[in-house]
């Protein structure tokens, strides 16, 4: 996990992109947790408890009530229990409840990794937006799922190596270009991402590289985050792709930035406490976009609304290019 977090520092504005990078940032944790997992309610005994751990030979699980975790118990509060020979006891009297550490269902992998390196646990419930238990996740788990990734990429890229034709090469006209508009509604962070998905797939439809493709992604997602955190009724994702030229527009109609340029530095951020905690707001979204762009510009005023315009020069070398990683 180390090495992958190595990897991470190795973006550059308009420079490569690892593919530990994209998959760390765009994989949310829902699709790698474990979504069966054994709970058990507080009022159940420490009796029942052990015959559960026994049973499944698991070491912990999670204390549910009315969907909402509670707390953990695990195999030490077990032994715990026997030595004061109290396995009648409710679990309640011996599980955590406090300061517990969770993973949120929408965050990305890349914040659950974090917390994993922060504390040194091995394993995480995993909460939706309404704070109830959705699965769990390890670090197992997230390794797997990125080698199943990899292996998805490495095949996209031989795919596009096959291709008899680049970026444009079968449109021939004075003026080529294509248009995608997408809707990203206000706090809908079940579909956070959907635009940036389907632009990359357009990209690498129509012959781009997976490089380009990655960069318009990463960037179009942190646009698209935004819209969902920072506006009252969301925004567009408007796409216009020439073959020199990719240019992707985030626009809404409020309630705008008072500070543009203190808004660019990076940790700065309006996020609230509860959308923080689902692992998003951290303040580096226009970071990441201006790291990813050719050109960013931002127009903004109180009230009115933001428009976020990000130009991607389509040079030569990124046409031809045989993804490396």
């Amino acid at each position: 996990m180390k090495r992958q977090f190595a990897l991470l520092g190795s973006m550059g504005r308009g420079g490569a992109l690892t593919k530990i990078h994209e998959l760390v940032r765009e994989m949310p944790v829902s699709r790698v947790m474990t979504a069966s997992v054994f709970t058990l309610p507080p009022d159940a005994t420490m009796q029942q408890l052990k015959e559960l751990l026994r049973e499944h030979r698991i070491s912990g699980l999670p204390v549910v009530e009315d969907q909402a975790l509670v707390g953990i118990v695990s195999i030490e509060d077990l032994i715990h229990a026997l030595e004061v020979q109290r396995l009648d006891a409710p679990i309640r009297e011996f599980m955590t409840s406090s300061n517990l550490v969770t993973a949120h269902a929408q965050e990305s992998v890349m914040e659950a990794l974090r917390r994993f390196e922060k504390t040194g646990i091995g394993r995480m419930p995993v909460l939706n937006a309404r704070h109830e238990l959705v699965g769990m996740v390890t670090r197992g788990d997230i390794t797997l799922a990125l080698l199943d990734a990899l292996q998805e990429l490495y095949t996209e890229a031989e795919a596009y190596q096959a291709r008899p034709q680049r970026f444009f090469d079968a449109l021939e006209s004075e003026s080529t270009s294509l248009q995608l508009r997408y809707r990203v509604e206000k706090g809908d962070f079940a579909r956070g991402g959907d635009a940036s998905a389907k632009i990359k797939r357009a990209l690498l439809q129509i012959g781009a590289s997976p490089q380009l493709a990655r960069r318009v992604a990463i960037a179009t997602y942190e646009a698209e985050v935004n819209l969902i955190i920072h506006t009252h009724n969301g925004g567009m994702i408007l796409a216009d792709i020439q073959p020199n030229e990719i240019t992707i527009v985030a626009q809404d109609s409020g309630p705008g930035i008072a500070d543009v340029g203190l808004a660019r530095q990076p940790g700065w951020s309006t996020a609230t406490p509860e959308v923080r905690e689902m692992g998003f707001g951290a303040g580096m979204g226009l970071t990441n976009i201006e790291r990813c762009t050719d050109k960013l510009s931002i127009w903004s005023a109180v009230g009115v609304g933001t428009r976020v315009l990000m130009t991607f020069s389509v040079s030569p070398q990124e046409i031809g290019e045989q993804d490396a990683g």
